[in-house]
């Protein structure tokens, strides 16, 4: 482990990377550019003096999840992050496993898309990435740990799908092809180890979630329409369409609100109130 130049790198990276890019409120005042260490802890899900001591020279090996989690945390490209991965002493992760890491090109999408609130998702519903409108309209995703940052452990196994609302018959609907799609990842990478524990511990912490895995079909991420109960402006109807990135296995998930609409209206509050919270 080379811990003064991996101590380099993460300093750098955390320089390049503004507060925006990562879905997380600007600061009007920032003494030096880019994140601060505070902010990188909170992305990874690690302690902020576990980050000091990385950028300091002096911390411990991190595991493959902390690099993992802090190459997505910066933005790291594929090449950037190896390299982090080969500075702490680790391989980097191999063909085979579930791609996290976001590409640039998406990231840049996500930017672009700043009027609609937008997420990232992996092959296993991971929430890889999200715009500032996301958090508002959804919740801050940068407080869930990065280990629960699933939308099927968390609809199972969790409080749910945390502000989406939806009836009784569009759970019989949607849950099965939450399932799907964690089969249908699960042929793609039969040897991702994070993968096979995710559906262990949903296969053994939800009974409905085994009982729709023994039923054996497959699914995947579908546009539909939802509602989105929001603290501050109420049941919002949506449209949510899914866009693909092949190459990465990776979709694209984008909220939408037809023009005139309340639910339009709301959308355009929220891109000036973002996640500040009105006091009933």
């Amino acid at each position: 482990m080379d811990r003064a130049e991996l101590a380099t790198v993460l300093r750098t990276a955390r320089s390049r990377v503004k507060p925006a890019d990562v879905g997380l409120p600007g600061l009007i005042r920032r003494q030096v550019p880019g994140l601060r260490r505070e902010e990188v802890a909170l992305l990874a899900g690690v302690g902020v003096d576990y980050i000091v001591r990385l950028e300091q020279g002096r911390a411990p090996k991190p595991s493959q999840q902390v690099l993992a989690a802090l190459a997505r945390a910066l933005r790291l490209t594929e090449e950037d992050r190896d390299l982090v991965f080969r500075l702490a002493g680790a391989e980097p992760p191999q063909i085979g496993r579930v791609p996290m890491l976001v590409r640039p090109s998406v990231f840049r999408l996500l930017d672009r898309m700043a009027d609609l609130p937008t997420l990232v998702l992996s092959a296993k519903s991971d929430v890889l990435a999200w715009n500032p409108l996301a958090a508002a309209l959804l919740g801050d995703f940068s407080e869930w740990p990065p280990t629960q940052r699933n939308i099927i452990r968390q609809r199972f196994l969790g409080p749910g799908l945390g502000r989406m609302s939806l009836t009784p018959e569009e759970e019989d609907v949607t849950g099965p092809h939450c399932v799907g799609c964690l089969r249908a990842a699960q042929a793609r990478y039969p040897t991702d180890p994070e993968l096979a524990q995710l559906i262990d511990d949903l296969r053994s912490g939800s009974a409905r979630f085994d009982s729709m895995w023994q039923a054996g079909r497959s699914g995947q991420l579908r546009a539909v329409s939802t509602t989105i109960d929001h603290p501050d402006y109420g049941p919002l109807a949506l449209d949510c369409d899914v866009l693909l990135v092949p190459e990465a296995d990776q979709t694209v998930v984008v909220y939408s609100a037809a023009p005139g609409t309340p639910t339009a209206s709301a959308l355009d509050l929220l891109r000036i109130t973002g996640l500040e919270r009105f006091a009933n």
